[in-house]
């Protein structure tokens, strides 16, 4: 007897089924003029950065500059005495990154832990209240208190950042919480574990990707804030980079064009900061809202 054997069906319909990649040309259209609103700025700074006087001419700011002025830079980065702003700069934005990510996860790990407690619910709302205050309410009972406590200097403005930050940096790390089995941590608890070395060896490391969305937005505001360096700060020698900037202001419009390298050259971190961690804020956040 025969076996015969069929051939297999080579055809289309025989083919895995692959759905029809979604192309919306409405989307696409403005998610270009989106990134053009941010991309054109961007290369018109960074274009007049790189250009001379004698290329900066009206209708000019959009030609490419064929023979790129990298002196602007040097030139911004002795003006304004950049090195001394950076580093206090640099200062500010790793404690409010550290402070930010560390304390509001042991808030909200506290909290979601002992929802059921009232003292811990009322003082969850208590704090996410002062979402709702405004800052400029806030600004001069600020400055006092900085001056009492002999903190009005660059280390009076992280802790400001933090305590500022804590209320919308502990709601998010709640909604992450809350989606964490907590039989991880009743297991670690009959080993032997104290509570310090549960959040250290298994909530934080569970916590990582939102930690590094909330370090990044916390860098961002940090490294690009204006009003509260100029407001706390007393020393001018301790200024950061944006407010050196506009001390300078005066002396910079002399030469727009090292103005702009100015401006580049305290954008630049921001950029490259965002650009490494863009993947991690999306991941972050979707993570917090799927439940």
């Amino acid at each position: 007897m025969t076996a015969i054997l069929d051939r297999p069906d080579t055809s289309e319909d025989a083919r895995p089924f692959k759905p029809p990649r979604r192309y919306s040309l409405k989307t696409t259209t403005v998610l270009a003029v989106g990134s053009l609103v941010v991309l054109v700025p961007l290369y018109f700074i960074f274009a007049m950065s790189l250009k001379t006087g004698a290329n900066s001419d009206a209708g000019a700011g959009f030609a490419f500059p064929w023979d790129p002025a990298f002196s602007n830079y040097s030139k911004a980065w002795e003006m304004v005495n950049a090195p001394v702003a950076f580093a206090w700069s640099v200062f500010i934005s790793a404690i409010v990154i550290a402070g930010s990510v560390l304390l509001p996860a042991m808030v909200a790990w506290a909290v979601v832990r002992n929802w059921e407690s009232k003292f811990f619910k009322i003082s969850f709302i208590y704090l996410l209240a002062a979402m709702f205050i405004p800052f400029t309410v806030l600004v001069l009972p600020q400055i006092k208190l900085m001056a009492m406590l002999g903190l009005a200097n660059p280390l009076g403005v992280a802790i400001l950042h933090i305590m500022f930050g804590l209320s919308f940096n502990s709601l998010m790390y709640a909604a992450f919480i809350r989606n964490l089995p907590v039989e991880l941590e009743e297991s670690a608890s009959m080993d032997g574990a104290t509570q310090f070395q549960i959040f250290r060896k298994i909530v934080f490391p569970l916590l990582l990707p939102m930690a590094a969305t909330i370090g990044i937005f916390a860098f961002l505001s940090s490294w690009n804030d204006f009003m509260m360096p100029s407001l706390i700060i007393s020393n001018v020698k301790q200024q950061t980079l944006p407010v050196v900037q506009s001390s300078y202001n005066n002396s910079l419009t002399l030469d727009i064009n090292v103005a702009f390298a100015s401006y580049a050259l305290a954008m630049i971190p921001a950029i490259v900061g965002y650009l490494i961690g863009q993947r991690w804020i999306i991941g972050g956040i979707m993570r917090g809202a799927i439940k």
